[in-house]
C-alpha cells in the first residue's frame, strides 16, 4: 500500500469546493502524468478511453488489471493525489464493484469513480435496484482501511437517454447508497449542471465538453470538480498526425522545436518528480 495513503481520503474530499472546482486534467500514462503534475495541478485523474486507445483498444477494452496497473503506475509516479476512471467496476455484481474499489484502496489511489453502464449496447443502463446495490457495496469497500472518495457516475446522457430528470434521481440515490461525489457525463447545458448541483447534497464532477468549456461559468452554477476525460489523449494524438501528414507529404520538416520543447518538459517533469 502507498505510504502516502494515510488521510488521502480527507485531503482530497476537501478539495472538492462547490463553486471553486478542482481541476483534474487526465493523463494516459506515466509520462502524462508526470507532465500534468509539473504543470502545478493539484489532483490527477485516470482516463479509461485515454488509456484504452492509447493500447489500441475501444474504451471499456482495457480490463480490470490493465487498468489497475495503470492507476497505480500513475499513484507511484506523482506526489499528488489520483483518482481512477474504473469504468463499471470490472463486474455486474455489487461483490465484483467491491473487490474492485478494494484494489484500488490498496494502491493508494486517493479515489475511483464507478458508472452504472452495463457495457451492453442492448442494455446499457443497469436497473436503478441493481446499480444502488453496487455502489452501496463499493461504498462499504471504499470506507475500509485509509478508504478513498467514491464518485459514482450515473450515464444516460453518454448512452442515448438524456433524461435530467431521471438522472437526478439517481445521482440522489447513489447519494444515500453512500457516494461521496457524484458525476453525470455528457451534460452539455449549463442551465442543467446548476439544477443537477442544486438537486443533490454531494461535490458534483463535470466533464468539459463543448458548451461547458467556460470554468468559471462552471463555478457559477456549482460545480465542485472538473475533468477532461481522453480530450488531452486526443488532441495530442492530433497534433502528431498533423505532424505526419506534413512529413509524409513533404510539405513541411517544421517540428523539430516543438518535439525539443516537448522533450525539455518532459525531462523537467521527471527531474521534479
Amino acid at each position: 500500500m502507498s505510504d502516502r495513503a494515510p488521510g488521502l481520503r480527507a485531503a482530497f474530499l476537501a478539495m472538492h469546493v462547490p463553486g471553486d472546482p478542482l481541476v483534474v486534467p487526465n493523463p494516459w500514462d506515466v509520462g502524462s502524468a508526470q507532465m500534468l503534475r509539473a504543470q502545478g495541478f493539484r489532483a490527477l485523474a485516470t482516463t479509461s478511453s485515454g488509456f484504452a486507445a492509447a493500447a489500441g483498444r475501444g474504451d471499456g477494452d482495457a480490463g480490470r488489471d490493465a487498468s489497475l496497473a495503470y492507476a497505480a503506475a500513475v499513484v507511484g509516479c506523482v506526489d499528488i493525489p489520483v483518482t481512477a476512471d474504473f469504468e463499471n467496476g470490472f463486474g455486474d455484481s455489487p461483490a465484483e464493484v467491491a473487490g474492485t474499489v478494494a484494489a484500488a484502496v490498496e494502491s493508494g489511489l486517493a479515489g475511483c469513480s464507478i458508472e452504472d453502464f452495463t457495457g451492453r449496447p442492448d442494455d446499457p443502463i443497469h436497473r436503478l435496484e441493481a446499480a444502488v446495490d453496487r455502489i452501496a457495496a463499493a461504498a462499504e469497500a471504499a470506507r475500509r482501511g485509509p478508504g478513498l472518495v467514491l464518485t459514482a457516475r450515473a450515464e444516460n446522457f453518454l448512452h442515448g437517454n438524456p433524461d435530467l430528470a431521471g438522472t437526478i434521481a439517481r445521482l440522489q440515490a447513489f447519494q444515500e447508497a453512500g457516494a461521496d461525489v457524484l458525476y453525470a457525463p455528457g451534460i452539455t447545458d449549463l442551465r442543467d449542471v446548476r439544477t443537477v448541483v442544486s438537486s443533490v447534497d454531494r461535490p458534483v464532477n463535470v466533464l468539459a465538453r463543448p458548451g461547458l468549456h467556460s470554468l468559471p461559468a462552471l463555478a457559477e452554477a456549482g460545480a465542485a470538480r472538473v475533468s477532461v476525460g481522453g480530450a488531452l489523449m486526443f488532441a495530442a494524438y492530433e497534433a502528431a498526425a498533423g505532424i505526419a501528414r506534413r512529413l509524409l507529404d513533404g510539405t513541411a520538416l517544421d517540428y523539430f522545436d516543438q518535439a525539443a520543447a516537448g522533450a525539455r518538459r518532459l525531462a523537467e517533469a521527471r527531474s521534479a518528480g
